[in-house]
């Protein structure tokens, strides 16, 4: 592809947006940029990458990849991204100038449902290990009253008298390529072919009423925030007998008190002493397993990295695989001395040869000090 922008900008919608709010701009947006149309600079390039995008987003499969890799979860059927034309289907291009071919195959259906999302906030040890967790959430039902038709119990909804059934008018005109049938959907059933005429008085005709839902769902273990994880058929189910849509569930992970994380590594900063730095100690840090005690070698300089293989974080998709635990060490110079201590360092520095002011100029406090940057 000929940028890497996110492909829901590139098209204009929303990342919750439905498959026709997808084909909508993409129908749209072809209509503006076609090079037949479109004598501009650039509009050539512009149509490809928008009709690339399309592919991917129109594409439920590649979509959820999308969704939650990015374009790495394309991999090499990525479309325009691993090079080549990058062109769609034609019957979407020509649907886009000569108004909707491709949903005549639909007329005569009830409308889908919505997509849903669900914002979901877990641990970094829960992003680390993996965990099922259960969600509840308001969405739209099928009506128990009437099973989704809209129709009161004991009557059926009838054919609609404009469109014959239908669900779609057709218009003929002529064009400078001859003679054009255009197919739009039928205004008074909106598509459906159907009418209600004694609704069902649970739902109002509508077929769906407002429930509470419960739902597990499986996180992978690695996830990042900002992944989404797409359940297909777990939206909102369409009005009078719709196909549901789909759930969203956006991950969020939260702050670990102590552990830093960049893609699958993880950090910690260890404040240890001067004394311990230079004698070596053995201290415990945390990982994600728990509590675990490493060695701090003797002369060990601020800044160290101590590196612990395989505490990391598992790669989304190859979960055996893990990133490290790096631990930064850091010295901490005392703020406050007691007599003691002055008397003590002081006594080093002697040992060293190292000279002292009274106001610790230029000693082995400097030298501590610039040590630590």
């Amino acid at each position: 592809m000929a940028t890497q922008r996110d492909l829901y900008t590139v098209l204009g919608v929303a990342r919750d947006a439905s498959d026709a709010e997808i084909k909508r701009a993409f129908r749209k947006l072809a209509q503006q940029t076609h090079p037949d149309v479109n004598a501009e600079s650039g509009a050539d390039l512009r149509f490809k990458e928008i009709n690339e995008a399309y592919q991917v987003l129109s594409d439920p499969q590649r979509r959820q990849q999308y969704d939650t890799f990015g374009t790495a979860g394309l991999g090499g059927d990525a479309g325009g991204f691993g090079g080549g034309a990058g062109f769609g289907n034609f019957s979407d291009i020509f649907d886009a100038f000569f108004g909707g071919a491709q949903d005549s195959a639909r007329r005569g259906h009830p409308a889908a449902g919505v997509d849903l999302r669900y914002d979901l906030r877990i641990t970094l040890e829960e992003a680390v290990r993996g965990v099922e967790k259960e969600i509840e959430f308001q969405s739209l039902g099928r009506c128990e009253t009437c099973s989704g038709s809209g129709a009161k119990p004991g009557s059926q909804p009838v054919a609609c008298d404009q469109c014959g059934g239908r669900g779609e008018i057709r218009t003929t005109r002529r064009t400078m390529l001859g003679q054009m049938v255009n197919v739009s959907a039928c205004p008074k059933c909106n598509g459906e072919g159907k009418l209600i005429t004694e609704p069902c008085e649970t739902c109002r005709g509508d077929g769906r009423t407002e429930r509470k839902r419960s739902l597990r769902v499986t996180i992978p273990a690695g996830i990042d925030e900002g992944h989404q994880i797409r359940l297909s058929s777990e939206g909102e189910v369409g009005p009078r007998g719709g196909a549901p849509g789909s759930l969203y569930v956006a991950v969020h992970v939260a702050a670990h008190p102590s552990l830093r994380r960049e893609g699958t590594e993880l950090a910690f900063d260890a404040d240890v002493s001067i004394v311990q730095a230079a004698l070596g100690t053995r201290i415990t840090v945390p990982t994600i397993e728990g509590e675990e005690d490493i060695d701090i070698k003797a002369g060990t300089q601020p800044g160290t990295e101590i590196r612990l293989r395989g505490r990391g974080v598992p790669h989304i998709r190859r979960a055996s695989s893990r990133g490290d635990l790096h631990v930064f060490v850091n010295v901490v110079v005392p703020a406050k001395l007691s007599k003691r201590q002055r008397e003590l360092l002081a006594e080093y520095a002697a040992e060293t040869g190292e000279a002292v002011s009274p106001a610790g100029q230029g000693g082995i406090f400097d030298k501590v000090r610039d040590a630590l940057g």
